[in-house]
């Protein structure tokens, strides 16, 4: 990083912190750590599940956050009812001026940068699979034509963890393509005495556009250019295998009490997250701290716990921290 057009790069994004934080409080108020964790999956080029108990602003998250950087946004309702091509888009029968009938293609709410996919887990598995290669390739297929999706792209995926009831979990395949699984909890007694005077005097001001959907572009580019050291991705990969039951090295606790750990792209998102966090931090190096700070948004939604763990009280969250614990960080010279 020593070209001068990517240190003012960095230079901008590093004084833009205080700055998004300012933007963002006008209508958010807490929820530092989502609010952080969900900058860093965007600065990463990474999606998000947002998880969290009804009327906790997690949709009003996401739209501040795309206002924030300018971006298109698209909210996409899911119901038990709802198609592949409600999201993808269909074809029309349309009549030209000269009397002739073709068929056109109408894009659908996919063709955005910022797509809130409001409760995934309420649809069924045909359609939350038309997200997959949207998430993975940034493209759709419809109409027998490949069509690519503006950049850039993110899916903002929200689930309520408390009614479960007429839901459709989603498969392992589709929770490894988030990058975090960001929970958005009740707030303390003073920030939501805040909320509630602030929500019924006065209206909320609009937030103004700090960034471009170029610039976002541009910091994912610097996100990954950040420097890191072998020891420090050796550690965030030991991190992911120690979460996997029946290997050599998995601590007993985890044979116990998980069915399924965290595969090769936890490694790779721990790394990313971390480097966005040194990033914003003003670090010029990835440490331990940074891979530890992202540990749980990246791995609670990839590592299932089973019967045994569930009857013993043990949470995902719990067996993350034993992770953390356990897992011996490298030593430096």
């Amino acid at each position: 990083m020593t070209d001068d057009p990517e240190l003012q790069l960095i230079q901008k994004l590093r004084n833009a912190r205080r700055e998004i934080d300012s933007e963002l409080r006008k209508v958010i108020i807490g929820q530092n750590e989502a609010i952080e964790q969900l900058l860093l999956a965007l600065f990463s080029g990474g999606h998000c599940l947002i998880t969290g108990a009804p009327g906790l602003a997690k949709t009003l998250l996401v739209k501040s956050v795309a206002d924030l950087f300018h971006l298109k946004f698209q909210r996409i309702q899911f119901t038990p009812d709802l198609m592949p091509a409600d999201i993808t888009g269909t074809e029309i029968l349309e009549t030209d001026d000269d009397g002739r009938r073709r068929l056109v293609f109408v894009p659908g709410p996919i063709f955005a940068n910022v797509i809130l996919a409001d409760e995934i887990n309420r649809t069924p598995p045909k359609t939350q699979s038309a997200l997959l290669e949207a998430m993975q390739e940034h493209q759709v297929t419809a109409a027998g034509k490949r069509c690519p999706l503006d950049e850039p792209f993110f899916v903002l995926a929200t689930q309520n963890p408390i009614e479960m009831e007429g839901t459709y979990p989603l498969p392992e395949a589709q929770l490894d393509r988030f990058m975090f699984n960001v929970v958005v909890d009740y707030l303390p007694e003073d920030d939501e005495v805040t909320v509630v005077m602030r929500t019924t005097s006065t209206k909320p001001e609009p937030i103004n556009p700090l960034f471009t959907g170029e610039d976002l572009l541009r910091f994912r580019d610097l996100v990954r250019s950040v420097p890191i050291a072998e020891d420090v991705v050796r550690y965030a990969v030991r991190l992911a295998a120690a979460s996997r039951p029946g290997q050599a090295e998995t601590p007993a606790f985890i044979n116990e009490w998980v069915s399924w750990g965290a595969g090769l792209r936890a490694g790779q998102f721990l790394v990313l997250g971390a480097k966005a966090r040194a990033l914003l931090n003003g670090n010029s190096h990835v440490s331990l701290d940074d891979i530890k700070a992202v540990a749980h948004a990246v791995l609670r939604h990839r590592i299932l716990i089973n019967y045994r763990a569930e009857a013993d009280g043990v949470t995902t969250e719990s067996i993350i921290n034993r992770l953390l614990e356990t897992v011996l960080t490298p030593h430096r010279g």
